[in-house]
This record gives C-alpha cells, structure tokens and sequence, in this order.
C-alpha cells in the first residue's frame, strides 16, 4: 500500500479509451493497491481526429461506459470512491457538439484538452516533419487559446504543455520564459473564465523531469491567482496510477498550494495536502 497524501488520482483512462490497455476493473484494483481513496475515470473523446498511420479512432461509447461505470461505483463502494470524468479533445469547431454532450450527461468531472492542432496530433512525428520545433510549440498553445475562446464548458484544461512529450528535443529547449507571453495569456484566460489546470504527472513518466505542464508554468497560475488544480498520472494501465505523486506534492507545495482539487458533480471540492 502506498504511503501518500494525495488520495485522488483524477487523470485515467480503460479499455473504453482507444488507447487503454486495462479493464476498469483492472485500474480500479490498482487504484485500491496503492492505497487511494478515490479516483475519476476520464476517458477520451476525441470527434473529428484526423486519419493516423495506426488507425487509431478516439471514438467513445458513451452509454456503455456510464453504465458500466455506476455498476462499478456500487461493487467497489466499500473500497474506493469512483467518480465519472471524461477527456475532451478539444478544437473550436465542436464546441456545440460538447455543450450538448455536457447538458445531457451527468460527468461528475470535464478535462478539456488539446490533442489535435490544426488537422494534426503531435503525438505523431509528421505533426514536427520539416518545421522549426519552437514554431510548431507556438502553434500549439495558439490552439489552446483558440480552443478557449471557442469553448471553456470544461473544468480544468489537461496537461497544458502535452507536446513537449513528443517533440524532437522533448523539453531540453522548453521553459516557460521562452513562451511566457502565450502561457500567461492562456493562463489568465482560464482563470477568468473560472477553469482550473491540473497537475498531470504524465510527463514523469514520459521521462521529462517535470510534470505537465512544468513546474513554473503551475507556479505562475498560481501567482496569477489560479486556485483549481488537480492531480492525475494520465494512466492508461494499472502500473501507472498515482505515478510520482509524491514528486506532485512537492510540486504543489514548492507552487504556493496547500490543497489539490477533485470534482463531484463538476463542483470542486478542495482537500489539504
């Protein structure tokens, strides 16, 4: 049993999702191994994703997974608290698909997240082919700010910096101050649209050294006057649940944060660390 002060771990992703590789009954049991008291299943939407080399479709099916989800909630309900979340892959055109989507289902936790810039995921290397990879992390956040403007139905924005994990040089060239103007647009515009940002220790195990987004671009929301974040390793298999979440705590501490964030009902609920 893990020895923690971060309980919730509200970032992960099934089988429901495309690029799931466990059961839910699978994740949960991990999730009960590490000792948590709760956790957010936040599987991916993704309409309209382009055509990849392994054909991969973020395609969800909605009423299959709240179903399986509330059977679940009542079969673990002496072990841990499960809640209902989803992953949406933002781009400004669905806006109105989402906001259906949200009127009609009661997802107790909304990730809003960019995975597609302009035709284009860059978790695939034609995304950098024959481009500058600074001028290709610009395009990116651009994304963002558009995808905000667009639409901010969402609670928090996941893994604000999700393209260093994939760019040529990763982060060795990133810092916040090379893109502070955008970043601090971005941050100020979630923040006066009332969104959070989460913690995503995905990049961790992306091999990064830093969550996504870094750690200074979490300080600066804080400074900025962000208050929501939550916390999720943004695992797709039990073995990376909770992943490096003491390495979080000292994050959020060394950020100016003496609580982390979780949602029930999408109203945020804050816990001390």
């Amino acid at each position: 049993m893990m020895n923690q002060q971060i309980q919730w771990d509200c970032h992960m992703h099934s089988s429901f999702s495309a690029d799931g590789k466990a059961s839910m009954e699978d994740m949960i049991q991990g999730a009960v191994s590490r000792g948590l008291s709760g956790i957010c299943f936040t599987e991916h939407l993704d309409p309209d994703y382009p055509e990849t080399p392994d054909s991969i479709t973020f395609s969800l099916d909605i009423p299959a997974y709240q179903k399986k989800i509330f059977s679940l909630k009542e079969d673990f309900y002496n072990k841990l608290q499960i809640r209902f979340g989803i992953e949406l892959g933002l781009q400004p055109h669905l806006t109105d698909f989402f906001k259906k989507l949200l009127k009609e289902t009661p997802f107790d936790f909304v990730i809003g997240s960019s995975h597609v810039v302009h035709g284009y995921d860059p978790y695939y290397p034609d995304y950098f082919k024959g481009r500058d990879e600074a001028c290709a992390y610009e395009e990116y956040f651009e994304s963002i700010l558009e995808n905000i403007r667009a639409f901010s139905g969402m609670d928090v924005y996941g893994h604000i910096d999700y393209i260093v994990r994939y760019g040529p040089n990763k982060n060795r060239a990133y810092s916040y101050k090379r893109y502070r103007d955008i970043l601090d647009e971005i941050l100020r515009t979630l923040i006066s649209k009332g969104v959070g940002i989460e913690l995503n220790t995905g990049g961790y195990h992306y091999g990064l050294k830093e969550p996504n987004p870094c750690k200074d671009v979490i300080l600066r929301y804080r400074e900025l006057g962000g208050e929501i974040i939550t916390i999720g390793a943004d695992a797709h298999s039990p073995d990376k649940i909770a992943y490096a979440f003491d390495k979080a705590i000292n994050v959020l501490t060394e950020c100016g944060f003496s609580y982390y964030t979780i949602f029930r009902s999408r109203k945020p609920e804050f816990i001390k660390l």
